[in-house]
């Protein structure tokens, strides 16, 4: 009976150090598959094209490697740090998709749950608030308006999956950030649509005046009035 409790033992010990082994590896490949991700996302942002094209394929091949390891092995497939990474993976392949208008990769493409793909989307969603804000310092305020709908669009199909959270694997909890996130960009790009039409509004009333008057109020910079005026006072 000992000896064959010694057999059980060893073969018992000798898988738990091949899956730990794995486990290393992907965990490794985990890191290593996150920041190619957020390396992409930024490049994106550059509109350094070619780069993140680069980045987006590395980034596919190192998921499918860690993908196919894990494949006889559910438990590590499902860990947080697997899914955490497939995540970035889905994040960084829909912002590439949505800022260039290219089609949307599905779940299947990136070797992801329907899941990891929803909480993949929602990050994506959130990250259009960056596109947003850099548009609005531009002054392209209508061209972020696409931006926008998309973030609006990803949170009305996010609150429709209303399942458990051991089933979605908390997506209402990105949800939930999403919408916060919706509505403060929601109000910037408001307040800076509202602003332009303002601006707009006030210049055709100059040059009304202009046209009536025979003044030159439209073609006045208001800095170089302003310092003007302060020069006459002094």
């Amino acid at each position: 009976m000992a000896e064959a409790l010694t057999d059980i033992v060893d073969t018992i010990r000798s898988e738990l150090t091949t899956l730990n082994d794995l486990r290393d590896a992907t965990l490794a490949r985990s890191r290593t598959l996150t920041r190619s991700c957020a390396h992409s996302i930024r490049a994106i942002h550059r509109h350094e094209w070619d780069e993140a094209d680069a980045l987006l394929a590395q980034a596919r091949a190192e998921a499918k490697a860690m993908v196919d390891a894990v494949a006889d092995h559910p438990m590590l497939y499902h860990t947080g740090y697997t899914q955490d990474a497939l995540k970035e993976l889905v994040e960084a392949h829909l912002v590439n998709a949505v800022s260039r208008r290219l089609p949307l990769p599905t779940p299947a493409e990136l070797y992801v749950t329907g899941p990891t793909y929803l909480r993949g989307m929602s990050e994506a969603a959130t990250e259009m608030r960056r596109f947003v804000l850099d548009l609005m310092r531009r002054g392209q305020v209508l061209e972020a308006e696409q931006y926008l709908e998309f973030m609006d669009e990803v949170y009305s199909h996010l609150v429709t999956v209303d399942f458990p959270d051991a089933v979605t694997d908390g997506l209402r909890r990105h949800t939930d950030v999403l919408r916060g996130v919706l509505e403060r960009t929601r109000g910037d790009l408001t307040m800076a649509i509202r602003q332009d039409q303002m601006r707009d509004a006030l210049l055709s009333f100059e040059r009304n005046l202009d046209r009536h008057l025979g003044t030159d109020f439209a073609a006045t910079d208001p800095g170089t009035l302003a310092a003007g005026d302060d020069d006459g006072q002094e």
